[in-house]
């Protein structure tokens, strides 16, 4: 049992190493060898569906890309949710500990992540981006709304309103409506708790922040926590008209769990990802009389990026992978994979099932990125929201 302590410590330690280093053989240059500048290592960190299209994606480029010959790209994926240590933390390490020729070429980051990390190591941490290394980036006018100058965003993404219009005929257009139609329909609406997914994630956060400064909703800093009562006090004032099972009240556990509640008929109503409700409407899990609508103020979307850490061996074939990804070709890939929002111009692309995406505009998301708060913000609805009972 010892031996096999000893061992997995061993190896746990030869693949952190791994991670922060170049590898392969051949002629060393500045200790990189030429095999490894021709590997682009590409991290990347989400759910599920995240990481299967991201294997596609690597494995198109590999084989199809018009880079195929140039770089061959390799998938580093963490799952998120699992309690180990984040992407961030992993970037912010290697960054602390002067790492450099790593193998961090080229970073998937967005929203909460994106916050923590520029805090953590700042913009200088990341290669400004060069655009005219990235010829199809002209087709995107879409920014990020933090680092803007060292993301190149590739997808959009954005919680919507998923109602039964079977049973509503017209969904809620603000926020103040989406209230008043809970408190008349008590029981037939839900958001998942806010700890377990974006989507509930998203419905607490704009609830509490359309009360804020505009400005506070791209901010870490610790002052804005100061103003959160009166969107909490929404949020409670709300509890009694949630969805209840045996007599009490129940916030679903993650996303999925309203999307199962909504499907099987029991709510009407919920926030949800945009493409969680297409991808799996589509799939045939979800019903087609499913539907989805915008309100104003919205919920919270946003674009998702891709990063070149300074710290690490390829730039160049960082700049490809990012190229790619901006293809007509691969932003089909995009929306018939993951229902993901596309960055480009259409018309070019085939989105027969997908037209609802059609409605979402990217450049009318309201970007939510709050860092270390966004910890803090769920421990409150838990203590004052979820434990009401």
């Amino acid at each position: 049992m010892k031996k096999s302590r000893i061992f997995a410590g061993f190896m746990a330690a030869a693949m952190m190493v791994t991670a922060l280093t170049g590898c392969g053989g051949g002629k060393k240059d500045d200790g990189v060898s030429a095999e490894r500048l021709k590997t682009v290592k590409v991290w990347a960190t989400g759910s599920d569906n995240v990481r299967q299209i991201f294997e596609s994606m690597v494995k198109d480029f590999n084989e199809n890309s018009d880079y195929k010959d140039q770089y061959q790209a390799e998938l580093n994926f963490m799952l998120s949710g699992t309690g180990a240590q984040t992407l961030p933390d992993m970037l912010a390490a290697a960054y602390k500990a002067n790492q450099t020729n790593t193998d961090y070429d080229v970073i998937d980051m967005g929203g909460d992540d994106l916050s923590k990390i520029i805090d953590l190591i700042g913009e200088d941490a990341f290669v400004k981006i060069d655009t005219s290394k990235i010829p199809n980036s002209s087709k995107v006018s879409a920014k990020s709304a933090v680092a803007a100058d060292y993301c190149q965003p590739y997808r959009g993404t954005t919680v919507v309103l998923a109602y039964n219009s079977k049973n509503v005929s017209e969904p809620p257009k603000t926020m103040e409506e989406l209230f008043q139609w809970a408190k008349d329909h008590p029981g037939r609406f839900a958001y998942n708790t806010p700890g377990t997914g974006g989507a509930g994630d998203s419905f607490a956060r704009t609830t509490v922040y359309n009360d804020l400064p505009e400005e506070a909703m791209t901010s870490a800093d610790q002052k804005w926590t100061e103003q959160w009562d009166a969107g909490f006090a929404k949020l409670a004032e709300l509890h009694p008209s949630i969805y209840q099972s045996g007599g009490k009240i129940v916030y679903p556990n993650k996303n999925q769990g309203a999307l199962d509640l909504l499907s099987n008929g029991e709510i009407d109503m919920c926030p949800m990802w945009a493409d969680m409700l297409l991808s799996q409407r589509a799939a045939g899990t979800v019903p087609d009389y499913i539907k989805m609508s915008t309100i104003e103020p919205s919920f919270t979307g946003s674009v998702q990026s891709m990063m070149i850490p300074a710290f690490g061996s390829n730039v160049d074939g960082a700049y490809a992978f990012m190229d790619y990804m901006l293809t007509d070709s691969t932003q089909e890939m995009l929306v018939k994979q993951m229902a993901a929002i596309p960055l480009i111009d259409t018309s070019g692309m085939d989105m027969t099932g997908y037209e609802d995406l059609a409605q979402l505009d990217v450049s009318k998301f309201r970007i939510m990125s709050i860092g270390e708060l966004g910890t803090a913000f769920n421990e409150r609805w838990d203590n004052e929201i979820g434990a009401i009972g």
